[in-house]
């Protein structure tokens, strides 16, 4: 149950996050203009929140291990709302980090 919970809260961090940083782009980089880059930085601060909820109490374990989650969500982002197609160097790359989010956050740990 924990680590379903972990699991949902990585996904939802890195959708408000990885959202959040696109809405900016699109704001700047794409001239939408000022409500595109407000939306953007209130989705990163619920970013910010939503790691505060993960089980683990370990802030480094929790953001070093988000930022495996991170790089795979950003390729998934981009392959669904800007049509980006990630070669076989991106996705063993990020297979590699979903690896070590596996280890550091869910290995079994001597008390």
């Amino acid at each position: 149950m924990l680590i379903t919970k972990s699991l949902l809260l990585f996904v939802l961090a890195a959708v408000a996050e990885i959202g959040g940083a696109w809405l900016v782009w699109q704001g700047v980089r794409e001239n939408r203009g000022w409500a595109w880059i407000g939306a953007g930085v209130i989705a990163l601060g619920l970013y910010g929140f939503v790691a505060t909820l993960q089980p683990d109490a370990n802030f480094g374990r929790i953001l070093a291990a988000y930022g495996g989650v991170f790089v795979a969500g950003s390729l998934a982002w981009g392959m669904v709302a800007d049509g980006f197609r990630p070669d076989r160097y991106d996705v063993t790359g990020a297979l590699i980090c979903l690896v070590g989010v596996a280890v550091i956050m869910y290995a079994p740990r001597s008390a």
